[in-house]
């Protein structure tokens, strides 16, 4: 009782100051917030276990257990990294959690550090109240990139935490219950052209005119799939069918040289009900055709695909023991799929239940001025309290 009376114990609020206050973008280590996390749960008793990226040990996640030493339990998952705030119109820190208008501000408030935080709490309140049922918490690093830290996390859980039987993703979801949303596959594609004067085009290949023939390409599925009448699986969706999509592209050297290189990732954001694989092999046969136009000017132009992601989509679940605990706590009975993305698929295809539950609006991420409103958070706050309360018995 009194080691007790001397542990800190923080607020959700005083956590996520904590977690914010740690820039954690993607290219940058993750390792700061990790050490704090680490020792904030140890001076609770509660022991973590890491898992390192690679050997340059810039990145890990981090996951814990309270709880009987049994299987079964509840995980609670969400990232450590956020999105850079370069360029970006910020009226404040990004790195500071500001209040104001009944909102917090800063990079990561509501994706994804609020869940987190709310998470951090909910593991720690678990540890001082005592569970029946056990409570896990899994940090990943690499989600911005693509979702490709958890996979590895995942792996590393097994044998060392008792595994559980279902997974909350803490992605901002305005604590809807959530148990569908869209996969995502892409590669980087590179197309190496051979430079000629602008004005003897037609004995080059210009990489960024090839190049447009993919976007093009892309187009026309595009305008092909919002055509078609969508399987009742997709119809679920907004938009009802998958996409192809191209964020940025690089390429060139001058306007009077045909271009050498053009790089850009060619994304597919694919419903449930198809295959990522079946919609990569149908860009490469595309990537292939327009490669042999190019060899046919010149034998050292090519193109080279490179896989970028490959995440997995969320697919509802017939009696989800998932959805139903999380339902049992909110109280909402409908049903709710998502266009973007998130490591709740990886969980799934990992024998977990999985769903997506968590405080804020997915509108409010990657902006500047990002937020999570105080209602929100404290809505957030209120699920974890009855989830703690669920697994003390």
């Amino acid at each position: 009782m009194e080691l007790e009376k001397l542990m800190t114990v923080l607020t959700p609020y005083e956590v996520m100051e904590k977690l914010v206050g740690f820039p954690t973008v993607s290219r940058d280590p993750n390792t700061d917030l990790v050490d704090w996390v680490e020792g904030y749960l140890a001076e609770h008793g509660i022991e973590s276990h890491r898992h390192w990226r690679d050997e340059a040990r810039t990145h890990c996640a981090l996951f814990a257990h309270v709880g009987p030493d049994v299987e079964g339990g509840v995980v609670l998952s969400g990232h450590t990294d956020v999105v850079p705030v370069d360029g970006q119109p910020w009226t404040s820190d990004p790195f500071t959690v500001t209040e104001r208008d009944g909102k917090y501000y800063g990079r990561g408030t509501c994706d994804m550090k609020g869940f987190d935080a709310l998470a951090i709490w909910a593991l720690v309140e678990a540890k001082r109240r005592g569970v029946v049922r056990p409570l896990q918490i899994a940090l990943s690093y690499d989600e911005e990139v693509g979702c490709t830290g958890a996979p590895a996390m995942i792996e590393a859980m097994q044998g060392v935490l008792p595994k559980a039987e279902l997974a909350i993703i803490g992605e901002p979801s305005l604590m809807k219950c959530v148990n569908g949303h869209k996969g995502g596959v892409g590669a980087e594609t590179h197309v190496v052209g051979f430079e000629v004067h602008s004005s003897i085009m037609h004995r080059g290949v210009s990489a960024v005119m090839e190049a447009a023939k993919l976007l093009e390409w892309a187009n026309e599925v595009n305008a092909e799939r919002m055509a078609a009448t969508p399987d009742s699986l997709a119809a679920m969706f907004d938009p009802p069918w998958t996409n192809a999509h191209v964020g940025t592209i690089e390429g060139g050297t001058a306007n009077n040289i045909t271009a050498k290189d053009c790089r850009f990732v060619m994304g597919f954001r694919v419903v449930p009900s198809e295959d990522k694989q079946d919609w990569m092999d149908r860009y490469t046969k595309r990537v292939r055709e327009v490669e042999a136009d190019m060899k046919a000017i010149h034998p050292d132009a090519r193109i080279d695909l490179d896989p970028r992601f490959d995440v997995p989509g969320l697919k509802p679940e017939k009696d989800g023991a998932a959805e139903a605990f999380v339902r049992g706590i909110t109280g909402d009975n409908a049903s709710h799929v998502v266009s973007y993305g998130t490591e709740a698929g990886q969980f799934q295809d990992a024998g977990y239940s999985a769903v997506v539950c968590g405080p804020g609006s997915i509108e409010q991420a990657h902006q500047p001025d990002e937020y999570i409103t105080k209602a929100e958070f404290e809505a957030g706050h209120r699920f974890m309290e009855k989830l703690v309360e669920e697994l003390a018995g």
